[in-house]
């Protein structure tokens, strides 16, 4: 054992950011509506270190006003960062106050960053003997590393790796560490901002300096170098420099190293516990009480086993149960022991910290294959005895409509499961997928899955229909935490502790070399299925109760199970493309481009790109000088956003033409370019896949090709839905769609006597409404009137302020502001149901819409005025907009349910937000039109009376 001292340097924002989105899939909010994730996971790691290694020394290093150097050598240095968010703004006060309370050094100087005030450091304490250990992620610190300093790294999953010389020799492919400086230099870095040589990325950085050694070495061999890549580094040996620069930690930073002041002192409990108990840390006080409590029983000149590179020899298991006990961490020790046999989901809601999660090789299991023949009979027994099964298929794709079925995993027991391996010959997987028919048309055994949509659209090749009651993890937890992300290795760490073997590790990375599920080995396959299917099974009967908890089982049964068996078919169905007719619009928009780029240039009286925001931004703002004070981004670029053309558009007849060579750029290269190409070869028919589980309104959105987004406010925008035809001639396409459904809805919610009265006696709401706001009789109001009271009446529901109004009509912002003033006057009772929502929004932390789906609101007592706005404008927004998606998905479900009981030819096709697309056997129109209609306006019955619009054609813009 080394009796050299070690000294630990953290750096500060790197494991506050780390920490804050550690939680970001479930924030840790407290009872007074602050954000307190970063601070819980800064000090969960914190902690973690001080636990694990003991160390002698310690410091934590902050930035301050960023690096006035690397700035003044180039303006743009770390100019593309977003803006921190609020949660860890807030979170550095208490950080700072928690480390002055537990005795630990904070170092900052003004103008420097952290790497800089860690490097000094670094390089100061080793010439006085001292090991030293930098605790951060990022990469940029090997460059620092030495015999005597270290980075001592995180590792997602759990713990943590150091990193010495040879791993950094390793992991960047350098002789010297040093070298490290040159990697970044010639790669540049986007987090940064640091610009590197133009088309070098990791590869090829790597090659240059197996090569050369250093970026000046490189730099004075370009002649060695070919084609356009000695052009592009010959043209940017400046740039590189300027770059290696950038990238270099500076080592002279005026800090000193003092022994005495970085050694580990007792903290201030008290006060540490007082701040901890004011922030609602409750386990972390018992984390925090327990890690000084140990602080004689742990080995302090040594790194724990858990943190040291993999060619260090493993401690024995007693040494890790002596090691591990009573520790745990954000980056992962071992659980405490008496925790050891509670439910993996228990102790994940009881605990306010991360365990190390549980995976396949520490969790007892029996997963096993099924051979054929006798060996299948009889677990085909087994499984049609049992009430509830989840099951997962593996195939050899994503795209449900190529895919061939590989195997199939089974669990009904938690910890236990079975996997059903299909053989690559199609009749030979049809003769075996006959015999699981019973099981999976069974109306008695309720079936389990994590997006279960995708698994009947691939059985349904193998003309197998899923019948029985269903459940979905995947749905389920949307409408318990709709905001999270819903993917089963995020919701098994989440849930359950647990990480899941990843396919990637199966088949490797997405590219030429990855492999098809069909050639992992059997053995792989099977632990790899049936463990989702395992997790899936487990998941399940923890939202179970939490569906209850939120109120929203019923919307679950009734609405989104039910829905997921209509999308499948619509998805399977497809819609017919006329792809010749595209073939020739793109030509035509080819020419409008063309044209639109001569007006461009002839107005600006030069050529130029476009395209490029900082070119645009120059003729714009310095050639043509059309406004006084132009905005800029971050970077110093003039900002050109559509926001900001938009604004101007009114007064510069260029900058409308640049939007509308914009509009018809992207419509170009998005739709009317790209949707021949997806057209499924197997079906001549194109295939979206709608998402329940995306918008946490509730809102379908559509995906692979995006439908809901074809601009429909211009020409040629509809013209793409020309495109979109009957199956052949014996069909018509019909859209239905509700006419101002969510007025309809914001009216009867609000209670609105005038507005209800108005639509219940079919008048026009938009010139009812300018004939109340204007005082003007009906059939006096102007057209421009009832445009302004349709912004007003539609930019109400999504919290339309003055300057907003203002810039989408005429209207000054004076003008605006009367008019929604106005407004308020005319419909009273509207203002106070607003208002209504945003206090049980504060109240309850959510909304809901008119079936119980909730969109929850974190931000809604934020101290932050905009986030808090952007909280009580949804809280007035979601209970609309998800009413709306309800009733819709309601007349869905209806519709389909009486198709497929009258055994129709006729398909419904699409849905795009409040309009529904059929496919309609033309001896079926007269029968269909009048059912469609009466389905739509009955699904929900409010005091105002829904309206649904139906039209056909021989293709979707003429049926629109």
């Amino acid at each position: 054992m080394s009796d050299q001292k070690r000294l630990f340097l953290v750096d500060a924002y790197a494991l506050i950011f780390r920490g804050y989105y550690a939680f970001i899939k479930n924030p840790r909010i407290n009872s007074k509506g602050e954000d307190t994730s970063a601070i819980m996971g800064f000090m969960n790691s914190l902690l973690d270190v001080i636990k694990r290694e003991r160390p002698d020394h310690l410091a934590v290093c902050f930035d301050k006003g960023g690096s006035a150097d690397r700035v003044e050598m180039f303006s743009e240095y770390k100019a593309n960062r977003d803006a921190t968010p609020e949660g860890i703004k807030t979170a550095v006060p208490y950080i700072l106050e928690i480390l002055k309370a537990m005795h630990i050094p904070i170092m900052v100087k003004e103008g420097f960053e952290a790497d800089d005030v860690i490097g000094t450091l670094a390089k100061k304490a080793e010439k006085e003997g001292y090991k030293t250990y930098m605790v951060t992620p990022d990469k940029d610190f090997a460059q620092l590393v030495s015999e005597n300093i270290f980075m001592y790294r995180p590792v997602f999953g759990g713990g943590y790796e150091t990193w010495g010389i040879p791993e950094v020799q390793k992991k960047f492919e350098v002789t010297d560490p040093l070298q490290v400086i040159d990697f970044l230099g010639m790669m540049g870095d986007a987090s940064d901002n640091i610009p590197g040589l133009p088309g070098v990325g990791e590869k090829t950085a790597k090659k240059f300096l197996a090569t050369y050694g250093s970026m000046e070495n490189l730099l004075a061999n370009t002649h060695e170098l070919k084609g356009k890549m000695k052009e592009k580094i010959e043209a940017s040996k400046e740039l590189g420099m300027l770059s290696k620069k950038l990238a270099t930690i500076m080592l002279d930073v005026p800090v000193e190293f003092d022994a005495k002041d970085f050694e580990m002192s007792e903290p201030d409990i008290p006060k540490v516990t007082e701040i901890f108990q004011e922030l609602e840390f409750r386990r972390l006080i018992d984390n925090f009480v327990k890690t000084f409590a140990l602080e004689n029983s742990a080995p302090s000149n040594q790194l724990s086993e858990t943190s040291k590179t993999e060619n260090t020899p493993k401690a024995t298991p007693k040494e890790e149960a002596s090691a591990g006990a009573g520790q745990f961490s954000l980056f992962g020790a071992s659980a405490p022991l008496s925790n050891q046999s509670a439910p993996l989901s228990k102790q994940n809601n009881e605990l306010e910290t991360e365990y190390t999660r549980n995976t396949i090789a520490t969790t007892s299991h029996f997963y096993q294959s099924v051979a054929s023949g006798m060996a299948t009979q009889l677990f085909i027994k087994n499984l049609m005895s049992q009430s509830s099964v989840c099951f997962d298929t593996e195939t050899t794709g994503l795209n449900p409509i190529e895919a061939q079925l590989v195997g199939i995993a089974f669990s009904w027991d938690i910890g236990k499961g079975f996997y059903l391996p299909f053989p690559e010959a199609k009749n030979e997987a049809q003769e075996l997928i006959e015999q699981l028919r019973p099981f999976f048309e069974s109306e008695q055994i309720e079936k389990v899955g994590q997006n279960l949509k995708y698994d009947i659209k691939v059985l349904r090749k193998y003309n197998i229909k899923v019948k029985g009651k269903l459940f979905d993890t995947m749905l389920a937890h949307y409408l318990i935490n709709p905001d999270m992300r819903h993917n089963m290795d995020v919701l098994a760490e989440t849930y359950l502790n647990y990480t899941p073997v990843s396919i990637t590790e199966l088949i490797g990375k997405k590219g030429k070399n990855q492999l098809s599920m069909r050639d992992v080995p059997l053995e792989k396959q099977t632990e790899y299925a049936v463990e989702d299917s395992d997790i899936t099974l487990q998941l399940k009967e923890h939202f179970t109760k939490e569906l209850g908890e939120a109120n929203t089982q019923k919307l679950f049964d009734d609405i989104e199970i039910p829905l997921l068996r209509v999308l499948a078919d619509m998805e399977l169905e497809g819609i017919n493309l006329d792809t010749e007719f595209l073939n020739s619009l793109s030509e035509a928009l080819n020419n409008d481009i063309l044209n639109l780029e001569k007006e461009i240039y002839a107005t600006a009286g030069e050529e130029f790109n476009i395209a490029s925001p900082k070119q645009l931004g120059i003729v714009l703002f310095e050639r043509l000088k059309l406004v006084d004070k132009p905005k800029k981004t971050k970077t110093g670029q003039y900002a050109t956003s559509e926001d900001i053309l938009s604004y101007l558009a009114k007064d510069h007849e260029i900058i409308k033409h640049i939007l509308e060579y914009r509009g018809l750029a992207k419509l170009k290269s998005t739709y009317v370019d790209a949707l021949p190409l997806q057209v499924e070869p197997e079906t001549g028919r194109v295939h979206t896949d709608y998402m329940q589980t995306v918008a946490a309104t509730g809102r379908l959105s559509s995906n692979n090709p995006n439908l809901q987004n074809i601009p429909i406010r211009t020409e040629r925008g509809r013209q793409v839905r020309k495109a979109f035809i009957p199956r052949n001639e014996d069909y018509v396409l019909l859209a239905a769609d509700y006419s101002q459904i969510e007025l309809r809805i914001i009216a009867a919610l609000s209670e609105e006597e005038t507005m209800i009265e108005a639509f219940k006696n079919g008048e026009d709401i938009h010139a009812s409404t300018a004939s109340k706001v204007f005082n003007v009789p009906l059939e006096e109001v102007t057209r421009e009137q009832r445009g302004n009271a349709k912004t007003v009446n539609f930019g109400i529901i999504y919290g339309v302020s003055a300057f907003g109004l203002s810039n989408q009509t005429d209207l000054s912002r004076g003008e605006a502001k009367e008019l929604i003033d106005t407004y308020y006057e005319t419909y009273p009772k509207l203002k106070a149901y607003m208002s209504k929502q945003v206090d049980f929004a504060r109240d309850h932390g959510y909304v809901q819409t008119v079936l119980g789906r909730r969109r929850y609101l974190k931000d809604i007592n934020s101290r932050n005025a905009v986030v808090r706005g952007a909280a009580e404008r949804n809280a007035v927004n979601a209970p609309i907009q998800g009413s709306a998606a309800d009733i819709i998905k309601i007349a869905m479900i209806n519709i389909y349910n009486k198709l497929e009981a009258g055994n129709y030819k006729s398909k419904m096709l699409l849905q795009v937000h409040d309009e529904l697309v059929f496919d309609i056997y033309k001896p079926e129109l007269e029968e269909l039109t009048t059912l469609i209609k009466t389905e739509m306006e009955g699904a929900f019955i409010m005091d105002v009376p829904l309206d649904v619009e139906v039209d056909t054609g021989v293709n979707w813009l003429e049926a629109h």
